[in-house]
């Protein structure tokens, strides 16, 4: 996985609460009540030059997604989305970024503590910086390889899998290291009855007989990537269905990829020792991976809409 330099000392700006400060000055308090018990919502988004100039995609979606996990958690948005929208834009051009990454949180602030969470405020950030590739480079050719996380994926009534909490990635973060401690890239989650639910951080597909087949949206969450990807397969005119899926049906399937802002598309070659399919970036991944980058570069000009121009 890509590390990126130390975030907290760099030259730049991020917008804080309505405007843009300074990277380094960009800190809140030690008893930030979010910093304690993780009651906060964010998003990753991603900006990519096109031949139109910098774009982000899906802005809109991602900053929908945010405003509803906001609501599943209670937090009340102080700002507008199209505020919101505006800001992503801002940091870009102040960090005179052509691409990057974006991660826009709420957060509840410094005023108590407590479980009651009453009379706190609703901070609300937006930072950019370059973000090249979540995996080494060559994983989007050869793929990565998985195992099956003894952690199990949140079930529905205990947290609110809907909402992309910062609580919510506790699981993903021991999955994925025990992934890397045991000599792998990434981590498979299963839900509390045993199916498979998500990688540590993105949505997880599988092509048999030529076939799209993804969990159903029960415990893993409503990805932006995932959609993007689903809408390019049903104008391909590929069959799709959302279900319930073992483990042992991914260790036979003929191809197996991960999806997410941060991942993009990423081929799986290997899970829990099993070979996928031909043991690298099978063809109907190719396909989709090629016609993804297509759309986030801008080389198509079908769904204007999920552009938004900085």
């Amino acid at each position: 996985m890509t590390v990126v330099d130390n975030l907290a000392d760099r030259d730049g700006y991020i917008w804080m609460n309505g405007e843009l400060i300074d990277w380094r000055d960009a800190k809140v308090h030690v008893l930030t009540h979010t910093f304690h018990y993780g009651v906060g919502v964010f998003e990753g988004v991603r900006a990519y030059k096109t031949p139109r100039g910098t774009e982000v995609f899906r802005l809109t979606d991602h900053t929908a997604r945010l405003f509803n996990s906001a609501k599943i958690l209670r937090l009340e948005m102080p700002y507008t989305a199209d505020e919101i929208n505006q800001a992503h834009i801002d940091v870009l051009r102040a960090n005179s970024l052509e691409e990057g990454y974006l991660r826009p949180m709420a957060f509840l602030g410094s005023e108590g503590m407590g479980l009651r969470a009453e009379g706190l405020s609703v901070n609300v950030m937006v930072a950019a910086w370059p973000w090249p590739s979540y995996m080494a480079p060559e994983a989007v050719e050869q793929g990565i390889r998985m195992q099956t996380s003894s952690y199990t994926r949140h079930h529905v009534n205990i947290t609110m899998c809907k909402a992309k909490a910062n609580g919510n990635y506790i699981n993903s973060v021991l999955a994925l290291r025990e992934a890397i401690d045991a000599g792998v890239d990434e981590a498979m989650l299963l839900d509390n009855e045993g199916y498979v639910a998500e990688g540590t951080g993105e949505n997880i597909f599988l092509i048999t007989k030529g076939e799209l087949h993804t969990p159903e949206l029960t415990s893993c969450l409503a990805g932006i990537t995932r959609d993007t990807v689903m809408t390019m397969a049903r104008e391909m005119g590929m069959p799709i269905r959302e279900r319930r899926i073992t483990r042992d049906e991914v260790y036979i399937a003929d191809e197996v990829f991960l999806t997410g802002t941060a991942a993009e598309v990423l081929p799986v070659r290997q899970v829990d020792g099993r070979v996928i399919g031909n043991g690298g970036r099978g063809p109907i991944t190719e396909t989709l991976q090629s016609g993804y980058f297509d759309h986030v570069r801008g080389n198509t000009a079908e769904h204007p809409e999920w552009h938004s121009a900085v």
